[in-house]
């Protein structure tokens, strides 16, 4: 090698060499080479690697490692000319392969990289791809083939790798040299400080504390309406709807804002003083004379808690109007400690007493004008409406997924005095934003399904809280009923009912609260390759709440985003698709939601004809129940286009079609609804495997005690007839291929045919008889 060309090597591999070092001790450490000064730092004590960032005052949780997902390098990107080699030798792939297996032996070299934030798991995935890119690349830098060859030849130490394995994890996981930026981002313990608008004011907070059906948000909308300006958050689109219709109704310009609509009572578009809006859609940065914040124990729900706790700290109100459970009180006052704001009491007694029956109703023979049964399943609302009608009598039905339209016409026909239907079968959506006219609330089970705060799915006895709600719907002030009732269907349950609601309601410990997208926005910029699921979950793991609060479970979230992220979005679009309130368990809504993203990646609008061809509008009358979900799962639909459109106005256009297409949908529901009966019958006829999982529902509801009597009568009967006609009829209840109502059914049907028979079989016998005599005296 000539002089010249080994001048030019040389300078080249002290630029590069430069560069390296700059970018090892550029970040957030220090790094020196060599095993025993490696070795008699650590342990001295000494710190190695040392963090720029500030240490906050409580030592922070160590990370969910498990979340992180490393970054694939780019070898091409990586490639470089050979000058380690031309100034050295080729590395022998063999001795390189057992040079590195020692290096990933040495315990001090797993203690060294455990204090740069490299834990078992991430120690072991960095050191695997650290191996792949010694061994596969054609060109290792020219420092790191250096150090190889030394360690190969027997001048080097095999510690003298760690420098560059360091360098490489972090390439591999970049949250790595920025977790003190990370947890500062997810730092979650001073929510309050998060709205400097209400910190400037001081607000006077008041607590109208009380029961179901004491009068409490009463007197706090009779403040709302006295007031310059105001704003009510309520937790769903029919409270909201009520206290817009009343504030107008009593003269007071109010308008209305949900995640789905926008409705301004002045013709020019200018706001009003006053707004009635949906928890989640109220603003913290205009001011109000009064706000009005109802069920207020929902700030430690754990999906949507995040919302009331936003709408407490954050609203610009001069008076904060609470309402809710007085177990809601003591808490709420220690958070506005937090904010130097006192709280003042007003407690409420119920104006209308309830009392816990003695006994179960048992039969659905033994209903009553006014009574309500709740069930905590859609299964369980046909099973029990279908036996109703069975019986000739009419009931209304209410459940969560039904419109808001369709929801308010079956409440008016329940209580309209006039109308000949005069019970309810309902889910637990009665809890709260229906006037309803009960006498008696029946519960037809206590257990049903809840969702925890790492969003598990499972079935457990309903709380106090919950119990205490539904119940206390009976005997609503100013209806026709002065006194309220409860009881359960079936016995067994009535003793647990009356357990549930002689123990006070368990008191609230904490609020929840959500990552927000400027939030997820700065994780972003440290960790560009991390999906946007992948970005929450780091966030949730890093996050330090204090006591008072909980980070509220992003399972629907991370759903969402999992779903669409192969789509080309931006992150800020992509997170506001991510919280669209829809229900997954809709496959069509799902595959719509698709549909919508896909579209909006493209640049592409989403016209009124693009949706009526995805949801195949006109739609006809549903004929059976699976029809009848179809146009629920459709009205989500059109829901989610509307949610969308005041948030992408540009893409979503027309607004104004889709929702009159959604109000001649409401219409077509509220028809199936009224002949809901006949639709279940009508399924049971056209396709009873596919209403299996409905006939499991009414195997266990209200009916179920008739099918059991009858299954028990059965066994009674003597004889292998009897027992093996029991055991099949078991058999098939349990599997959901009949119900107890077509089993009762086939009973009468069968002892009918039997009666007949016997009546007929006299005659037939004693002429069969006869004709067997004749051909016997032929024989002999």
């Amino acid at each position: 090698m000539s002089v010249n060309r080994c001048a030019h090597l040389l300078a080249r591999l002290q630029r590069h060499i430069n560069t390296r070092t700059t970018g090892i001790t550029a970040g957030s450490c220090r790094v020196t080479s060599g095993s025993s000064l490696l070795l008699k730092q650590h342990q001295a004590g000494a710190v190695v690697i040392c963090r720029d960032g500030s240490s906050n005052s409580s030592s922070p949780k160590p990370p969910d490692t498990a979340l992180f997902v490393p970054v694939s390098l780019k070898t091409d990107a990586l490639a470089e000319d050979s000058v380690g080699a031309e100034l050295t030798q080729p590395l022998d792939k063999n001795e390189l392969l057992k040079i590195l297996n020692r290096f990933y032996k040495r315990k001090e070299m797993q203690k060294l990289a455990a204090d740069q934030g490299l834990d078992a798991r991430l120690f072991h995935q960095a050191f695997i791809s650290f191996r792949k890119f010694v061994l596969e690349m054609t060109s290792l830098p020219a420092d790191l083939h250096i150090i190889l060859n030394d360690i190969c030849c027997g001048a080097g130490h095999i510690d003298d790798i760690y420098p560059y394995f360091i360098r490489h994890a972090k390439q591999v996981f970049p949250m790595l040299d920025c977790m003190d930026d990370l947890r500062k981002i997810s730092d979650l313990r001073v929510p309050a400080n998060w709205y400097p608008e209400a910190r400037a004011i001081q607000r006077k907070v008041v607590f109208h504390a009380g029961p179901t059906n004491s009068g409490k948000t009463y007197h706090a909308i009779q403040r709302y309406l006295t007031a310059k300006s105001g704003v009510y958050c309520g937790p769903l689109k029919l409270l909201a709807h009520e206290i817009f219709d009343k504030s107008n109704n009593a003269g007071v310009p109010c308008d209305l804002v949900t995640g789905e609509e926008r409705t301004f009572v002045d013709p020019e578009g200018r706001q009003a003083g006053h707004v009635a809006c949906t928890i989640e859609m109220c603003s913290v940065t205009t001011p109000y004379e009064v706000a009005v914040i109802d069920e207020i124990q929902m700030i430690r729900d754990p999906s949507r808690g995040w919302a009331w706790t936003r709408a407490l700290l954050g609203l610009c109100a001069e008076e904060i109007h609470v309402c809710g459970e007085p177990a809601a009180v003591d808490f709420i006052r220690e958070l506005m400690y937090t904010t130097g704001e006192e709280v003042e009491l007003h407690t409420y007694q119920r104006l209308t007493p309830f009392s816990v029956l003695d006994h179960a109703v048992e039969s659905l023979d033994k209903l009553k004008p006014g009574d309500c049964i709740v069930c905590f399943s859609k299964n369980d609302i046909y099973s029990i409406s279908r036996q109703i009608e069975a019986r000739g009598r009419e009931c209304a039905v209410i459940y969560g997924s039904l419109p808001p339209g369709t929801k308010l016409s079956q409440a008016k026909k329940f209580n309209d005095p006039d109308d000949p239907c005069k019970i309810l079968v309902a889910t637990d959506a009665i809890g709260m934003g229906l006037n309803l006219s009960i006498k008696r609330v029946i519960f037809n089970t206590l257990v049903k399904p809840n969702v925890n705060e790492k969003g598990e799915k499972h079935m457990e006895t309903i709380s106090t809280s919950q119990a205490l709600q539904i119940a206390g719907r009976a005997g609503r002030y100013s209806s026709k009923f002065t006194e309220g009732e409860v009881t359960t269907m079936n016995r067994d349950d009535l003793p647990v009912l009356k357990e549930i609601l002689s123990h006070s309601v368990e008191p609230i410990e904490t609020a929840g609260l959500h990552p927000t997208a400027e939030q997820i926005e700065m994780f972003s910029y440290h960790l560009p390759d991390a999906t946007l699921s992948n970005l929450v979950d780091i966030f949730v793991s890093l996050s330090q709440v204090d006591g008072l609060y909980f980070v509220c479970n992003i399972e629907d979230f991370k759903f969402l985003a999992d779903m669409i992220q192969h789509i080309p979005l931006n992150l800020r679009s992509r997170y506001v698709f991510c919280t669209a309130p829809i229900n997954k368990k809709q496959p069509f809504v799902c595959t719509s939601f698709l549909k919508f993203a896909r579209q909006f990646s493209r640049d592409e609008p989403l016209t009124f004809d693009w949706v009526c061809r995805l949801v195949s509008w006109p739609l006809a009358a549903p004929k059976n129940i699976k029809d009848l979900v179809h146009l629920e799962a459709v009205h989500d639909v059109l829901d989610l286009y509307l949610w969308l459109s005041y948030r992408f106005m540009d893409m979503f256009p027309d607004t104004a079609s889709i929702r009159e297409v959604q109000q001649e949908l409401d219409d077509i529901i509220q028809q199936g609804v009224r002949n809901i009966t006949r639709l279940i019958r009508a399924t049971d006829i056209s396709d009873p495997l596919q209403t299996q999982s409905n006939m499991r529902g009414q195997a266990g509801s209200g009916g179920g005690a008739a099918g059991n009597t009858f299954l028990a009568r059965s066994r009674g009967r003597g004889g292998s007839g009897g027992t093996m006609e029991s055991s099949l009829a078991s058999r098939l209840v349990r599997d959901g291929l009949l119900t107890p109502d077509l089993l009762r059914q086939l009973q009468r049907e069968w002892s009918k045919d039997r009666s007949q028979e016997d009546a007929n079989q006299s005659p037939l016998s004693a002429e069969h008889h006869s004709k067997n005599n004749k051909g016997k005296k032929k024989k002999k």
